[in-house]
């Protein structure tokens, strides 16, 4: 079914890569007009590139630091400036980083929560008034299966992914009057750049030399469907919650993990 999102307007943020650019080129596809925001600048103007025909002419690449409440209003604000409105915010841009709690320095920490945690907070911040005035929208936070459970070695990451997920929830609860929906996606091993810098460190620091491929088989193995992700897995949920199909759900944090919460 094409032209899901025909006559909205979407943020997405870490739209230069993975998941994010996944995610802008598919709702793009749909109908959306959509900002694709990234610190990448050449990342984020690849993803706009690669859009296909029509759907490229709907799109447009800024780059952004998230992290910087400056940098988060001029995106918000050169999104309505230049498509009167804005509809759905994809707060999508993360970091991940493997260490101990012992070795973990509070600069890595505070930089893993201003990216995971506190960038969506302002994306919100600033997309909320705009959302209000047009009677509704739709806020998907990128959250983890590392906040809805442990894994190894992440910290600060499962702090960070712990909270967007209560940040969601009460979101959900305040703007839900307003018409505004805010749900979390939550995925698990969806082999991404990011990804792959995180399951190697890991291994390296267990003495093991298993390859990325090594790792990605050994995961998927435990997991029920017996595969990990793909980048359209997570982009059509995405989609969907993006989407007027998902107009009663509000405050979830959505699995999207294989079966993973199964185990």
């Amino acid at each position: 079914m094409a032209g899901r999102l025909d006559g909205k307007v979407a943020i997405v943020t870490g739209a230069g890569s993975g998941i994010g650019r996944a995610a802008a080129q598919l709702f793009s596809a749909e109908g959306a007009r959509v900002m694709c925001a990234d610190i990448n600048k050449k990342g984020v103007m690849e993803t706009l590139d690669a859009m296909p025909g029509k759907a490229a002419k709907t799109a447009i690449a800024l780059k952004v630091d998230v992290t910087v409440p400056a940098e988060v209003e001029r995106m918000v604000a050169d999104t309505v400036r230049t498509y009167g409105k804005l509809d759905v915010l994809y707060a999508n841009a993360g970091i991940g980083e493997s260490c101990n709690a012992i070795d973990l320095t509070i600069e890595q920490w505070s930089r893993m929560i201003a990216v995971n945690l506190t960038s969506l907070w302002l994306s919100v911040k600033y997309s909320l008034p705009h959302m209000i005035a047009a009677g509704g929208g739709s806020i998907i936070n990128q959250s983890s299966s590392a906040g809805l459970m442990a894994v190894p070695a992440m910290p600060h990451y499962c702090a960070a992914k712990t909270g967007v997920i209560g940040l969601t929830r009460q979101l959900a609860l305040d703007y839900g009057p307003k018409g505004i929906r805010v749900n979390a996606i939550c995925p698990s091993a969806i082999p991404t750049p990011l990804m792959d810098k995180v399951w190697t460190k890991r291994a390296r620091d267990a003495g093991s030399n298993m390859s990325i491929p090594g790792l990605e088989a050994a995961t998927a193995a435990k997991l029920p469907l017996r595969r990990l992700g793909v980048l359209a897995d997570c982009a059509n949920l995405a989609l969907f919650l993006a989407s007027d199909e998902s107009s009663w759900i509000t405050g979830t944090a959505i699995p999207l993990d294989g079966g993973l919460a199964a185990t």
